[in-house]
């Protein structure tokens, strides 16, 4: 990679983090300060507010990679950290659980990460996007983890509504990144209108709509998962909330460290395809261990180690080969599609596995992660992976 796809990477994966930090970093605590708010909300009202952000997330993925593809990818960004200053904002300073519903639907519908994706893919080249997608990934996984370890020390030290605002203030920050140091791409903004035709034929994609479903379940299963292990991990493993970051931070490193090479392997051998089945194994695998072996801290930590390589590899991976399979002109719109799935699943983990949860237990949900993860594999068995053009 040259030293400007490598910096446009870390620029945008950074951006995108602080996205995945509007949905992951007031989980920890937002149902402990919710209750005590004006009215006495219920538990659906908190519910809510907390998946209210991926709903409105997964509605304005589609418009807003269209209007990139036709307006240029940086307005459409501005745009929307506009909108996510302004929701987070709103969110800090209400002291209702209404208020903070219509802020963190404001946050949600400033929705760019479709957006980011696809500048990514405009700004490098083909034979390195895999690489560059990884960084994103590793950015992802991290922020999940980072959410975990500080969010209750920032709730101690400033609270929810110092959380909220401190989201606007590197909302700002990103504002002026994107605008100083990463520039326009010349293959979009050239005001070619997307019509209903265009949408219709991605639509119909068999090849996108396996990478749809894909980036649906990955995400699903996270959220299913992660309601999960952190009970695991105090009642099982003997670890305090407060220092599940020993177990997570190590775990996150190794295994984005072994990725490292089999995304090399995979792209200079042109084994793709194996690889990218081989990663949906390891997540069907991380399920069974941890029903099998989640009795004791050492299958808690092995199962999370096995699941982390195949998530981060298919992090990396899907929005890759998204970026390929899409027609160039219409590679926002094909992400928007992508993104959307993406902000489905997390909503659909998190209510249905939370229902499943209540019903079946725990290991009700992990089979619902394996069942979901089967079908994932099935699915793309079929799969094509187009080959790389190297410039």
């Amino acid at each position: 990679m040259s030293s400007l796809e490598i910096r446009t990477s870390f620029i945008l994966a950074s951006i995108y983090a602080l996205r995945m930090l509007g949905m992951f970093l007031i989980l920890p605590i937002f149902a402990i300060y919710a209750s005590g708010l004006e009215g006495n909300p219920t538990s659906f009202q908190i519910g809510l507010a907390l998946g209210i952000y991926g709903l409105t997330q997964a509605l304005f993925q589609i418009p807003f990679g269209m209007s990139s593809d036709y307006f240029g990818r940086k307005k459409v960004i501005y745009f929307g950290l506009l909108l996510f200053v302004i929701g987070s904002i709103v969110a800090a300073l209400s002291s209702t659980i209404e208020g903070i519903i219509i802020g963190r639907s404001i946050q949600g519908a400033g929705a760019i990460s479709a957006v980011l994706t696809a500048l990514l893919a405009d700004l490098t080249r083909d034979e390195h996007r895999t690489k560059a997608m990884a960084i994103i990934g590793g950015g992802i996984g991290l922020t999940f983890a980072l959410s975990l370890v500080i969010s209750p020390w920032l709730n101690s030290w400033i609270g929810v509504t110092g959380i909220f605002l401190l989201m606007a203030v590197l909302s700002v920050l990103a504002f002026f990144i994107v605008h100083f140091f990463i520039k326009e791409p010349r293959s979009v903004g050239k005001k070619t209108p997307i019509t209903q035709a265009d949408f219709l034929s991605l639509i119909k994609d068999i090849h996108l709509n396996r990478l749809n479903f894909g980036i649906f379940v990955l995400h699903a299963t996270q959220i299913s998962m992660f309601m999960i292990v952190p009970i695991y991990l105090i009642s099982q493993g003997g670890i305090d909330l407060s220092s599940h970051w020993y177990i997570y931070l190590p775990v996150l490193i190794v295994s984005f460290l072994l990725i490292i090479p089999v995304i090399i392997f995979s792209e200079r051998c042109h084994k793709n395809k194996l690889t990218f089945l081989g990663a949906i194994l390891f997540l069907l695998a991380a399920q069974i261990t941890f029903i099998v072996f989640s009795t004791t801290l050492t299958g808690i930590i092995v199962a999370l180690l096995i699941y982390f390589v195949g998530f981060n590899f298919l992090e990396a991976s899907l929005p890759s080969l998204v970026s390929r399979v899409a027609p160039i002109n219409k590679k926002g719109l094909a992400l928007g599609v992508y993104n959307t799935s993406q902000s489905l699943g997390i909503f659909v983990g998190g209510s249905v596995g939370g229902l499943i949860t209540k019903f079946y237990g725990y290991n009700g949900s992990f089979l619902f992660c394996i069942i979901l993860i089967g079908v994932w594999f099935a699915f793309s068995c079929q799969m094509k992976v187009p080959l790389v053009k190297k410039n």
